[in-house]
């Protein structure tokens, strides 16, 4: 099967036209020749990120790795830099390997350049980070953009001045191409719908251009504000604003304060709504949503109802960028703008205020998420991918401010986010807020269960022993028996089965006095893995079985995963082959949904084996070297429970296919996309799914999860069971399915289905 093609880049789409910089691309794409790290270092607002941008898009043509931009303005702590890094790969963190030693071996074999953008603030951490990324992968070519250079050794420095500034002397058609009157130009035609350079405005635009310095972002400011004002009106207000704060002494102005000045200038236009809205937006440390601003920045003074007229002005105004991310409109402030706007907040006195509301809004809805998450997973965890950098920032500003008890609130509502998404991030977090008194059980609880994910036992059990001592002091039972539980899952991790027992009966003592689905399926997974240890497979699968059950009544999708995954290890290593597959190929469905790395991991490598039982050896190799692959990326270990089964899997792979074909089967595993491994794994299409799907009228993503259940014959409630959605949403599904395929029936639709599943020769 042919894999899915990988992605090559991350970069954004140009939505304004690039001007100018011939004399700086040429030179990086000289020095890129050789060198391979080159900082493009200038003051703020001089187009180090455009101009980075266009770099890597040239460059990123001709490596087989593309180039990959990462955002680093949006990042607060410094410990953060790698994660970033990983998060524009689209990297996971859910083991216990550091993300450094994650992108190391990532990267080492790979060819491609990496755009670190905005290092000024962070400039230790991402000069650490570009100096062990360079070292590890020699294929790597790294830009950064910064106020000041990197400092690592072999690092090229190219300046980014400002653009060369426009003569009175010259012609009309040699002004016209200057740089920077050209970027007024294009912008100011681009905010009125029609402007020209001419005789008539020539002098003006080149007073503009010269007063601004030249600096990008500043004339761009000017720019836009031609929906308004004339020329002259622009000109002459840049100059009395100008001679104000330098007393007719031009010289005497630094170019930093050049863009602060234009910057205020423009700012000064704004109404008092605007203007209160754009300082406070500062509190947002990424993008954010109508929703969030209407919450966090509107109050008595600032009607909510204001909130999207006013941000939609400062989009105008080019205050503001836009950006779509899960279907939602997004929002961001530039670096320059948000430091601007910090300064504007804190001069107003209502800094405090506004951090703090900031800080309330997050906790109220990751407290929300901590409640009802586990049972509406993947919407909670969308709002989370969009939203994670605000909620670092103001993570951050509460264990500065010694606000433990907001911090602590945050950190283990997050838990699900941490397990799923930022293992080793969330043990940093809850760590530093542990080193104190915290004295909510459910906090040392996500500690527990993260030193259980990266197997970590030792750390985990003492943390949960604390645990214990806490939440027995805070008369909180369900906490008790859900500490209890984890502890006992990291006693069987460590081979202590006596204690693992001991702490079971505890947890289930507890457990059996509450009404709680929570706590009693943290028992049937204690209950499933214990089993699964002592090899008593019966009882597993019965755990494990009764953990199923309550997982699809409560909706518990985080759950349900791991209780088909018990039950697919047990049928696994009893030999009950098909029932392991069907299991299996269930539990990987909700992995492949919610994006666990290591869930979709441990889950090829079984239905590997699966397939290496069922004489399908073949895609038994691929599996097998597809989970290889993903492991190395994630930093996960194997399962010693399964570790037996893939060794068998891989002998009696190679005895039906011999040591070359099975050799060359496996390092195609290895090639494949996760996307294609996985559908590999479901026995689903790879070739032919994407080209089904690209064509006008045909389905979604979920309209075709529909369809495949209905070609296996599923009835309604089947689906919505299996799919975790209404009855009535099926209906609706399998309407839109008809209609789009032009189809009366669903024998219809199961024909097109399998129609679209080209047989697979490979086995």
């Amino acid at each position: 099967m042919a894999a899915s093609a990988r992605r090559s880049g991350n970069l954004p789409a140009e939505t304004l036209s690039f001007v100018g910089r011939r004399a700086e691309l040429a030179e990086a794409r000289r020095l890129l020749t050789a060198a391979r790290l080159v900082s493009l270092v200038g003051p703020g607002g001089v187009g180090k990120t455009r101009l980075a941008v266009r770099i890597a898009a040239d460059l990123g043509r001709i490596l087989p790795g593309g180039a990959w931009l990462v955002e680093l303005a949006d990042v607060r702590d410094p410990v953060l830099v790698p994660n970033a890094v990983m998060a524009a790969f689209d990297l996971r963190d859910q083991a216990s390997t550091e993300p450094v030693d994650l992108l190391r071996s990532y990267l080492r074999d790979r060819e491609l350049l990496l755009v670190l953008d905005n290092c000024e603030h962070l400039l230790d951490a991402t000069a650490r980070l570009a100096d062990e990324v360079l070292r590890a992968a020699p294929g790597v070519r790294v830009v950064a953009t910064s106020r000041e250079p990197l400092s690592v050794a072999g690092e090229h420095v190219l300046p980014v001045p400002p653009l060369d500034l426009p003569s009175h002397a010259e012609p009309l058609a040699r002004t016209g191409l200057n740089d920077a009157v050209r970027l007024f130009v294009v912008r100011a035609a681009a905010a009125t719908g029609r402007f020209e350079l001419t005789e008539a405005n020539r002098a003006a635009v080149v007073d503009v251009c010269r007063r601004l310095d030249g600096l990008p972002l500043a004339i761009e400011l000017a720019a836009v504000r031609t929906r308004a004002l004339s020329l002259e009106q622009i000109r002459d207000r840049l100059s009395d604003r100008f001679e104000l704060l330098t007393g007719g002494n031009r010289a005497a102005l630094p170019r930093h304060q050049t863009l602060y000045t234009a910057t205020e200038w423009s700012y000064n236009l704004l109404t008092p709504a605007e203007q209160t809205l754009l300082m406070r937006l500062c509190v947002f440390a990424g993008r954010f949503t109508l929703d969030d601003a209407e919450a966090v920045c509107c109050a008595d003074d600032l009607p909510a109802a204001q909130a999207l007229n006013l941000l939609s002005a400062l989009l105008d105004k080019s205050f503001l960028s836009k950006e779509d991310a899960a279907g939602l409109a997004c929002y961001r402030l530039p670096e320059t703008m948000r430091e601007y706007a910090r300064r504007k907040l804190r001069e107003s006195g209502d800094e405090d205020a506004v951090e703090l509301r900031c800080a309330d809004y997050y906790l109220d809805r990751c407290q929300q998420f901590a409640v009802t998450g586990r049972y509406r997973l993947l919407p909670s965890l969308a709002w989370l991918d969009l939203e994670i950098d605000n909620i670092r920032a103001a993570l951050r500003t509460c264990i500065d401010r010694d606000d433990l008890h907001r911090a602590a609130g945050v950190a283990t509502a997050l838990i699900w986010y941490w397990i799923t998404r930022a293992t080793t991030e969330g043990v940093r977090w809850l760590d530093e807020l542990l080193t104190g008194h915290v004295g909510d059980p459910w906090t040392y609880f996500a500690r527990g269960f993260l030193g259980v994910i990266q197997n970590d036992k030792d750390a985990a059990t003492r943390v949960l022993d604390r645990g214990v001592t806490v939440a027995r002091a805070a008369g909180r039972p369900d906490a008790l028996s859900q500490i209890l539980a984890m502890a006992s899952i990291a006693a069987t991790g460590r081979g202590d089965q006596g204690s693992a027992q001991r702490l079971l009966d505890q947890a289930r003592a507890i457990a059996g006095t509450l009404n709680d689905p929570g706590t009693s399926l943290m028992t049937y997974q204690a209950q499933a893995l214990k089993s699964l240890a002592d090899g008593d497979l019966a009882a597993a699968t019965t755990a494990a079985a009764e953990g199923a059950r309550l997982s699809r009544e409560t909706g518990d999708f985080y759950s349900l995963g791991m209780m088909l995954m018990n039950q697919g290890y047990a049928a696994l290593r009893s030999g009950a082959f098909r029932d392991a597959e069907q299991w299996l190929t269930e539990g990987l469905r909700i992995a492949h949904e919610i994006d666990d790395r290591v869930a979709q991991c441990y889950l090829l490598g079984a239905l590997g084996c699966c397939a290496a039982a069922d004489r399908r050896p073949q895609p038994a190799a691929k599996l097998l070297g597809a989970m290889e692959s993903l492991r190395a990326e994630i930093g996960a270990t194997v399962l010693p429970s399964v570790a037996p089964a893939l060794a068998l899997a891989t002998r009696s792979a190679t005895a039906a296919l011999g040591v070359a074909t099975f050799n060359s089967a496996y390092h195609a595993g290895r090639q494949l996309s996760r996307e294609a491994a996985v559908r590999l794994a479901l026995r689903a299409p790879i070739a032919t799914a994407p080209a089904v799907q690209s064509n006008p009228g045909t389905l979604s993503r979920r309209e075709l999860d529909v369809a495949r259940l209905v070609a296996d014959g599923r009835s309604n409630k089947e689906i919505g069971t299996r799919l975790f959605i209404s009855e009535r949403t099926v209906e609706s599904h399998v309407r839109n399915i008809l209609t789009k395929l032009g189809f009366t029936s669903r024998t219809q639709v199961a024909g097109w289905i399998a129609a679209q599943r080209a047989p697979d020769t490979s086995e």
